[in-house]
């Protein structure tokens, strides 16, 4: 069950009798409160019934000691109001007392969420609840939630108290209407400075409504002051909306495509191991007659580690006072800028690697393409013993020079919706596609101007993502340096498989 206090209640008592009645506002709407257990919730307006089975007033929130009934209940633009009695019973009459002398001075509610759900900052927003109960307590959850006064009405023997509801759409209706022309004469007098109502007097005066009222209304138009957002910086609040914006992406087209292979933990240098003379298989030169002698190399590739990381010093105090928490963010920022440098390596390492080069003469001409990729797959099928590309590497600007190329009737040539007959699909939209029965990869890291037709067994990755790590600052002030860091390596282990366009 929610348990929330609100503000603004008081007591209304007629003269002579015990106070039995206290009215005020509930529930504020729209307005966050952390609960008696850590939950943050809000109330929307009409989350609660303002008909069906009064809600019970208790001591407490404590269900065994009932001390009254909730009367009325008013859906206002500012809250849910309400009007309850105190019942004339033992513990009525000690919670009457305890109020007189001020000991408990604020009101809470008891409702059960029925329909809610939760915003970008994890508050509860109830839009149906079930009020139960309503409870007299000395500890407010919002500052300012107490009974400000106890006040007195005129006895009135033949006119009885309307209830909560018509006078406060009455006292509404007296406050526009303007104050009436005096029967007599008014003579004149220093004016007297008009102090600003209590709540229990300004709901005193809105339930007993007629002339009285309507000069109390007028006073109050008269007397109020201009409060404006210059004039309470102290309490204006400076929400954050939604999570922290970070428009850096931490992507790796090329290390993806190629993929990533277990590097070995020991050692900073390892080998890779390459065949780099096959066997000989000929013709038989007759009945016993010897067969062609041949011989088979298996060479080493010598592959350095590389360390690739980065960190910051942090105080403690801003690790434990920032809200949303910094070291989530710091960790988040590092993980992207890592991914992206490491991928930065590889491509500049696929680049530099390449040995193998076709000219294409104009970029802007289909035909020039068409010529290009498929002299470089007859390259990479002569030289590499039979291997095909697979993959068409490029830079921004060549993957726009693709997408742009159009037929002789401005059709495009990658159409990316309903291709018929095409030679594949790209998208602005996208990173990725198809051109020429070739994948497409488009890499921000690669330089101006980089085409690469190849497949992607002849480069190999290695990596070993350590990720972060803390140390205390050892200079005895109050921070920690937070780093992150990986081992990462490339290998150009078969430059045949590639071929650059130029």
């Amino acid at each position: 069950m929610i348990k929330l206090t609100a503000t603004d209640t008081f007591i209304i008592a007629e003269e002579g009798e015990t106070p039995r009645t206290i009215s005020g506002v509930a529930v504020p709407w729209n307005t966050e409160a952390t609960v008696s257990d850590g939950t943050r919730v809000k109330f929307e307006r009409g989350s609660l019934a303002t008909n069906g089975k009064n809600p019970k007033l208790l001591k407490y929130h404590d269900d065994t000691k009932p001390v009254g009934v909730v009367t009325g209940r008013v859906d206002s633009e500012k809250g849910m109001l309400f009007t309850a009695r105190i019942s004339a019973t033992s513990e009525g009459n000690d919670m009457l007392e305890l109020i007189k002398d001020g000991a408990v001075d604020a009101v809470s509610v008891g409702v059960n969420p029925v329909d809610f759900s939760y915003d970008d900052q994890g508050t509860m927003v109830i839009s149906k609840g079930d009020w139960v109960e309503l409870s007299l307590v000395t500890a407010p959850a919002f500052r300012g939630a107490t009974i400000t006064e106890v006040a007195a009405t005129e006895a009135k023997p033949t006119e009885e108290l309307q209830p909560m509801t018509d006078k406060i759409e009455t006292a509404a209706a007296v406050a526009e209407v303007p104050a009436a022309a005096p029967a007599a004469p008014v003579w004149a007098e220093a004016k007297r400075e008009f102090k600003m109502p209590s709540a229990a007097e300004y709901m005193s005066k809105v339930l007993r409504g007629g002339a009285e009222a309507q000069q109390f209304f007028a006073n109050i138009k008269a007397a109020a002051p201009d409060v404006v957002t210059t004039d309470t910086p102290g309490i204006l609040p400076e929400p954050i909306v939604g999570p922290v914006y970070n428009n850096f992406r931490g992507l790796r087209p090329v290390v993806d495509a190629i993929g990533v292979k277990a590097m070995p933990g020991g050692g900073k240098v390892f080998r890779r191991p390459e065949v780099t003379t096959h066997t000989t298989i000929g013709a038989s030169n007759g009945e016993n007659a010897n067969l062609d002698q041949g011989t088979f190399v298996v060479s080493n590739n010598n592959v350095t580690k590389g360390v690739y990381g980065g960190y910051v010093r942090l105080s403690e105090e801003d690790m434990d006072w920032t809200e949303p928490e910094v070291l989530g963010l710091l960790l988040d920022d590092m993980a992207r800028i890592y991914a992206n440098q490491t991928d930065d390596v590889a491509a500049d390492a696929l680049l530099a690697g390449v040995t193998q080069t076709e000219p294409i003469t104009s970029r802007t001409v289909p035909g020039d393409w068409v010529s290009a990729i498929y002299n470089a797959a007859s390259t990479i099928l002569t030289n590499s013993n039979g291997n095909l590309p697979t993959h068409l590497f490029l830079s921004p600007n060549n993957w726009a020079f693709l997408g742009k190329l159009v037929d002789d009737a401005d059709r495009p040539l990658f159409p990316n919706i309903g291709p018929m007959n095409a030679f594949g699909a790209v998208s602005p939209g996208s990173a990725v596609g198809n051109a020429f029965g070739l994948s497409v990869v488009v890499d921000r890291n690669f330089a101006a101007d980089t085409a690469i037709v190849g497949h992607p067994d002849g480069f190999e990755i290695f990596e070993q993502q350590k990720g972060a790590i803390q140390v205390e600052a050892a200079d005895g002030s109050l921070s920690r340096y937070i780093k992150f860091r990986g081992y990462f390596a490339t290998l150009m282990i078969d430059a045949t498989k590639f071929v650059k366009l130029i």
